[in-house]
């Protein structure tokens, strides 16, 4: 298979604190990838980096062959990512929403309805897209994030969090989305408290722990590397260490 992502000794420290510590492993193009680990293990961290939101102490990650650390115009170019806090104008009408990100994104004319027409066909918001974002619920919210997200045709999707606190028919609707995406060849990385979904999602997952890269694999390797019967119990051990 074809790797899209590279991740290079990554490095990254906030004074004394080592928030990742020289990680190296990579995604291949297509894949659904998940990230696990206890709270404060790194993930936001190596998140923020790979979206270019921050740069690395030292080592890279390098996505379709551009550098996140020197190339980050380049990046956000190809990339796309759905925030754990909700990213839209809540007064504007989701059509609005899209419009604008739309032009943010330098979409224009046909080009523009085209793509705002297949990204609602995505996430399955077609009948209340004229109604204001003020009026969706949780779940709708979410999924307008991930059709803004997805607006500019990114090689890669990095959600954050996508699920919490959604019912279970937008939680399905999101991971139908994602089924979409693979189906396209899209590279979804996502990180969830809800392992269940994790599981039944993701074809590899990586386990940063303290900063280290623990594991990474399917889930049935995981498990079989740190026998136990399931992920939830492996994310458990490292809870309580």
């Amino acid at each position: 298979m074809d790797i899209i992502i590279e991740v290079q000794g990554l490095v990254k420290k906030y004074g004394k604190l080592t928030a990742l510590d020289n990680i190296s492993f990579s995604i291949n193009k297509g894949e659904i990838f998940g990230l696990l680990g206890p709270n404060g293990a790194g993930k936001s961290t190596f998140i923020s980096i790979l979206t270019t939101i921050s740069r690395p102490s030292s080592g890279d990650i390098i996505v379709s062959g551009f550098s996140a650390s020197r190339q980050s115009d380049k990046i956000k170019k190809i990339i796309g990512y759905v925030p754990q806090d909700i990213a839209l104008y809540p007064m504007l009408s989701g059509m609005d929403n899209l419009k604008f990100w739309a032009g943010m994104y330098g979409l224009k004319g046909s080009t523009k309805k085209e793509r705002i027409k297949e990204v609602l066909s995505v996430v399955g918001l077609e009948d209340r897209i004229r109604d204001r974002v003020d009026t969706y619920s949780g779940g709708m919210k979410r999924r307008l994030n991930i059709a803004v997200s997805l607006l500019h045709h990114p090689e890669v999707l990095v959600m954050d969090e996508p699920t919490v606190g959604v019912d279970v028919k937008s939680r399905k609707l999101i991971f139908d989305a994602v089924k979409k995406l693979k189906e396209k060849n899209t590279t979804v990385i996502f990180t969830s408290h809800y392992i269940d979904e994790m599981e039944w999602a993701c074809d590899r997952m990586a386990i940063i722990n303290s900063g280290k890269l623990e594991a990474l694999g399917t889930s049935e390797e995981l498990k079989k590397s740190y026998n136990r019967e399931s992920v939830e119990e492996i994310l458990n051990q490292l809870n309580e260490e």
